[in-house]
C-alpha cells in the first residue's frame, strides 16, 4: 500500500519468535471476580490496585503459565479522574496507574524466571511483553458508550485528548513495552490517540483496537476505512484491530482490515456474550466455547492476524486452547 517502512520493534521480535502469531491474554475482571475480587461500577476490575493487588498478579501468572506472549494491566478502566471520584488525590492515582504497569512486569519477571532454563515438556514460552492498557473514554463514561460511541456533541477532539493525556503519560513512564488503546467506538478517539502518541513523542510500540457491534462498521457508524485512514498516516501505531467484539464478526473483520491496512493485525473477542452498559449485566447468548476459539484462532492467523487473544468472559483456559494450536503445545 505504500506507507512508509517501520524499523523492527519489540514487537515485531516478539511475533517472529512466537512463529508468526503470538497469544494474547483474556478476560482480566472475569478471573478477577472467579478469585472473589470487589468490583464497583466506577472504576471495574481497577479497584482492585486499591483492594486487593495480589489478585491481579496472581491473574497475570495463570495467563503466563496459559501461553499468553502478552499481558495486558489493569490500567483499562483506571483513570485520573475515576480515582478521584472515589475520594483519591491526583498523587494516588498516578501511583495506582504505575502499580497497574509494575505488578504485571514483575508476573512476567517472576514467571520468565522460573521457565527459561527449564522448559515444560510439549511447551515453548516466550519472554512476554507488558502492554499498557488504555480503556476508551466510553469505559471511564460506564454507561456502555464504548459499544456506542455516542459521546454526545459537546466531546470534542480536544477534550478527547484533554481526558487521554495525562494518563498516557503516567502509563507510558511507567516502563511497558507496548501501549494498547482498547475498545474505541469512534474514529474522533482514534484521531485523538493518534495525535497524543505524536505530540507526547512516544517511542513505545501501541495498537489501537476498536469495538464492533454489527461486525461491518464501528459502534459509531463510521466505516473502519475512515478509521484506519488516520491511524495509517501514523508511524507510532504498529497494530490495529478488534477487541471485545463478538467473536464471529472476527473472520470477516480480519479480512477486511487486511485490505486497509499494512500494520499488523490484532483481534481479542469476548466470549460472544453481550453486554448490557446500562443494567450493568451479561445477556444470554450464543457464545464461543473454548474448542470454539482454538479452531477458530488458526483460521484468523491464516487470514492475516497476527496477535490472537481474549477478552471479556475468557479465561486462562480459553487462552491455554489458543497457545495450544498456534505454538503447537501437546
Amino acid at each position: 500500500m505504500g506507507f512508509e517502512a517501520k524499523s523492527k520493534t519489540l514487537l515485531d521480535d516478539l511475533i517472529e519468535n512466537a512463529g508468526g502469531c503470538a497469544v494474547i491474554d483474556g478476560g482480566l475482571g472475569t478471573q478477577l471476580k472467579r478469585h472473589g475480587a470487589s468490583f464497583n461500577e466506577a472504576l471495574w476490575s481497577a479497584l482492585c490496585l486499591i483492594n486487593e493487588p495480589h489478585l491481579i498478579r496472581r491473574v497475570h501468572l495463570e495467563y503466563l503459565e496459559a501461553g499468553a506472549d502478552i499481558l495486558l494491566t489493569s490500567s483499562y478502566q483506571a483513570t485520573i479522574p475515576g480515582f478521584l471520584s472515589q475520594g483519591l488525590s491526583i498523587g494516588e492515582s498516578e501511583l495506582l496507574l504505575e502499580k497497574s504497569v509494575k505488578l504485571a512486569i514483575e508476573a512476567r519477571d517472576e514467571f520468565w524466571g522460573s521457565v527459561k532454563d527449564t522448559p515444560s515438556p510439549g511447551q515453548n514460552y516466550n519472554r512476554a511483553l507488558v502492554a499498557a492498557s488504555i480503556g476508551s473514554y466510553g469505559a471511564y463514561l460506564a454507561d456502555g458508550s464504548e459499544y456506542s460511541g455516542c459521546y454526545g456533541p459537546d466531546v470534542t477532539l480536544d477534550k478527547m485528548k484533554d481526558f487521554h493525556r495525562r494518563r498516557l503519560q503516567v502509563l507510558a513512564q511507567a516502563g511497558p513495552d507496548l501501549l494498547a488503546f482498547e475498545t474505541i467506538p469512534n474514529k474522533l478517539e482514534a484521531q485523538a490517540c493518534v495525535e497524543l502518541l505524536e505530540e507526547e513523542n512516544i517511542k513505545i510500540p501501541s495498537w489501537i483496537c476498536f469495538s464492533s457491534v454489527d461486525g461491518e462498521n464501528a459502534p459509531s457508524g463510521e466505516t473502519f476505512k475512515e478509521c484506519l485512514d488516520i491511524i495509517n498516516k501514523s508511524n507510532k501505531v504498529n497494530a490495529v484491530g478488534i477487541n471485545c467484539s463478538p467473536p464471529h464478526f472476527i473472520e470477516s473483520l480480519v479480512c477486511k482490515f487486511r485490505e486497509l491496512t499494512d500494520k499488523l493485525i490484532v483481534v481479542y473477542p469476548n466470549s460472544g456474550e453481550v453486554w448490557d452498559g446500562k443494567a450493568k449485566i451479561w445477556l444470554q447468548s450464543t457464545c464461543f466455547d473454548d474448542d470454539k476459539f482454538e479452531l477458530f484462532a488458526t483460521r484468523w492467523r491464516d487470514m492475516g492476524a497476527q496477535l490472537i487473544g481474549g477478552c471479556c468472559r475468557t479465561t486462562p483456559k480459553t487462552i491455554n486452547s489458543i497457545s495450544r494450536v498456534l505454538k503447537g503445545w501437546s
